[in-house]
């Protein structure tokens, strides 16, 4: 660990070695040009990958929709919260349509942008759901333990919670891209 002597000493040794320098009236000017000349200019890599791209993330983004719905639904039937009780069951739905929903939002706002930002969230949420595998036979083998059960709706509520992180950086990242394209009309 440094002592604080060793700081200044470490500052005054580097003083000179410091840029200190401020760059050109225009500069901001000039980089924001060149940024828009390489974006025009910029082509993508083949038609083919152009054309399936878009094509393929939606599809993705349609079997997870369906796998998860299965999944929730056949785990539904035979266990999980709905084998508690009525209200449990009232629960689980509530759950799974707001999860369907906020799923069918990202779908809606997947684009080249947000693509990396989709598949990580599709990532925790199947962690999610494998967690949950997890719970359902721990609830089975705890009879019903009401910690299990509030672990279920836990996980629940960190699945919706992801899904409205996700989708409130997609609207960050279009506002920021609203704002720099405003910056530069």
């Amino acid at each position: 660990m440094m002592k604080p002597n060793d700081l200044e000493t470490l500052f005054k040794d580097l003083q000179a070695e410091f840029n200190i320098e401020q760059p050109a009236k225009n500069h901001e000017e000039r980089f924001l040009a060149k940024l828009n000349k390489q974006s025009a200019n910029h082509k993508p890599s083949g038609k083919i990958r152009k054309l399936w791209l878009p094509i393929l993330s939606i599809a993705a983004s349609i079997v997870l929709l369906v796998s998860l719905a299965i999944g929730t639904n056949s785990n539904s039937d035979v266990t999980g919260l709905a084998s508690v009780s009525p209200e449990m069951a009232k629960t689980e739905s509530f759950f799974t349509a707001t999860i369907s929903a906020e799923l069918k939002k990202l779908e809606a706002s997947s684009n080249n942008e947000t693509r990396l930002l989709i598949k990580d969230a599709m990532v925790q949420l199947n962690r999610l759901e494998a967690e949950y595998k997890i719970l359902i036979t721990d609830l089975i083998e705890s009879g019903q333990d009401q910690r299990v059960i509030y672990a279920m709706i836990s996980n629940f509520q960190n699945r919706i919670e992801v899904l409205e992180n996700t989708l409130k950086q997609i609207e960050h990242i279009k506002e920021l891209n609203n704002n720099l394209l405003e910056k530069t009309l």
